[in-house]
């Protein structure tokens, strides 16, 4: 699994068993491959790049992958894999325009590694209708039943939550995909427990143009991209001529403004993703909604969405639905994703 908010690639080994019309897991082994400053200014550069361009990148990114994936086997002396379940990397997501794009899932992959891939999951949903995203509900779902919210705080703040015998799900707003950038102009890889949001002011002006924006009174599903981050948000947030540090701290208080106006009432948040561990937001959370909050063992904060896409390439293998019309907006629930065999 690689995220958009560029920390690296997950890898883990899972296992999973269904019992009692129940699901199971275990985590064995992850770890986080972080990306070289090359793979970082790449991946975030791609969506200007040509048709041309960007094939060669695909090439090269699941060269990459097959690499790191064959090594994280040999390491940790993984045997009898059943499948290596792949997301890739988004670069353009545009379901608007029936288009998504995620690289490092050309057949290679399997030809390489010597495996069964399962992968390239969201291209059908965009071409049944949907968004194509979020794809972790499911997931929600089957292995975290017991909670009224899985909120996840990645590049993107996503939920899901049960509502009438549907699930539903949809991207609230960016979060370290700009909160990671104005850490790094202020020398940071991010934003430490949210101490330098915390060390800034709220600019009202920029909060209010930022809790106004359309998006935000769209009905789900509705789905967020960079290309969205990079012509809507960025340029609002350098017109405003303040501090790295009064962004990060007026963003910080979009996100919790945005978060808190999800949950309802008492209800439990298990909260997973990197974000979990950005303290001073999630106590600004916690200030503006009366929620019960849950944040997991490390392994699952870090690792859930990549427990998630392995446990979608076994719902593939099984022909069984991996992907929700009532989350993505796809003309019906389908088992998404490509086999590739060696």
């Amino acid at each position: 699994m690689s995220g958009t908010s560029l920390d690296g690639i997950d890898l883990a080994e899972l296992g999973f068993n269904y019992s009692e019309k129940k699901w199971n897991f275990e985590i064995f082994v992850a770890e986080t491959i972080p990306y070289s400053s090359f793979w970082k200014d790449e991946l975030r550069e791609a969506i200007k790049y040509s048709e041309e361009k960007l094939e060669r990148l695909d090439f090269k990114y699941t060269e990459k992958l097959s690499e790191e994936i064959s090594k994280f086997i040999k390491k940790h002396n993984i045997q009898e894999i059943d499948a290596v379940c792949s997301h890739g990397h988004t670069i353009l997501h545009q379901p608007d325009k029936g288009y998504t794009y995620q690289i490092g899932n050309l057949p290679r992959i399997s030809k390489t590694l010597r495996q069964k891939v399962v992968c390239d999951f969201r291209v059908q949903d965009v071409e049944l209708g949907g968004q194509g995203a979020p794809l972790v509900p499911i997931g929600d779902r089957l292995l975290f039943p017991d909670f009224d919210y899985c909120l996840n705080l990645g590049g993107f703040a996503n939920c899901s939550f049960e509502k009438k015998g549907e699930r539903i799900a949809f991207d609230i707003c960016p979060v370290n995909i700009v909160l990671n950038e104005y850490a790094e102009r202020l020398g940071k890889d991010f934003d430490e427990g949210g101490k330098l949001a915390a060390s800034g002011k709220v600019d009202e002006g920029l909060l209010q143009k930022l809790n106004t924006l359309s998006f935000y009174s769209e009905k789900p599903p509705k789905s967020l991209g960079l290309e969205w981050v990079k012509s809507t948000v960025f340029p609002l947030l350098e017109a405003a001529a303040i501090s790295s540090e009064d962004i990060l701290r007026t963003f910080t208080e979009h996100i919790a403004l945005q978060l808190a106006s999800q949950f309802s009432k008492n209800a439990s948040v298990l909260i997973t993703g990197g974000g979990a561990y950005n303290s001073f937001l999630i106590e600004r959370l916690k200030d503006l909604a009366s929620i019960e909050v849950i944040i997991p063992s490390p392994e699952i904060v870090e690792y859930k969405e990549a427990l998630i896409f392995g446990l979608l390439g076994v719902l593939k293998l099984r022909k069984e639905v991996n992907c929700l019309a009532s989350v993505t907006g796809a003309s019906k629930d389908h088992s998404s994703g490509k086999i590739f065999s060696t």
